[in-house]
């Protein structure tokens, strides 16, 4: 394997099937771009003579969209910047943080990552999209589904306040898991 010494930009990117590294080699000299998602060559360009512009590629089991955008400074200065979807990296993370909620938890010695899609109420573990039952109940729904032989359940109850909207609770084996911050 080649050393990466172009290499000038990496980024982490959780997604609800996991979290992604995106890294990017640009050769300034040679006009040389590649990206690599989560260590796999996505794309490669030799001798690209605009050594500025962009390249679009897809990012994990959804293909969720994405794009470095290639900027020049000064002289021979350049800015690199990630969109997921058509946002900044900073706004996508503003916006996943109201649209999903996260969970990392351990079972019997095994990390687990589980996402929650509040939009579509989709339920992501480790990068698999899960087998859900959900049901009403009296305050609310119940999304219900199994990991590792355990009974894992996602509580949707009214905060009662119309700023915080619905709260969703974890809770595997009677046992509420707290939300993690990614």
């Amino acid at each position: 394997l080649e050393k990466m010494t172009d290499l000038v930009a990496v980024w982490e990117v959780a997604l609800s099937d996991g979290v992604h590294k995106i890294e990017f080699e640009h050769g300034t000299t040679s006009g040389k771009r590649v990206v690599y998602v989560d260590g796999k060559e996505e794309i490669r360009r030799e001798w690209m003579f605009k050594l500025v512009g962009k390249e679009t590629f897809t990012v994990g089991a959804t293909k969720t969209k994405a794009a470095i955008n290639i900027d020049a400074v000064s002289g021979f200065a350049y800015e690199y910047t990630l969109e997921i979807n058509g946002k900044s990296l900073k706004q996508y993370i503003e916006n996943r943080l109201k649209t999903t909620n996260t969970w990392i938890l351990n079972l019997g010695g095994t990390d687990y990552r589980i996402v929650l899609e509040k939009d579509t109420m989709d339920v992501w573990c480790n990068g698999e999209k899960m087998e859900t039952a959900g049901e009403f109940v009296e305050d609310g729904t119940e999304t219900h589904f199994t990991v590792a032989d355990h009974s894992c359940c996602i509580k949707a109850v009214s905060s009662g306040k119309r700023k915080e909207g619905i709260i969703h609770t974890l809770i595997v084996d009677n046992r509420e898991i707290p939300e993690a911050v990614e």
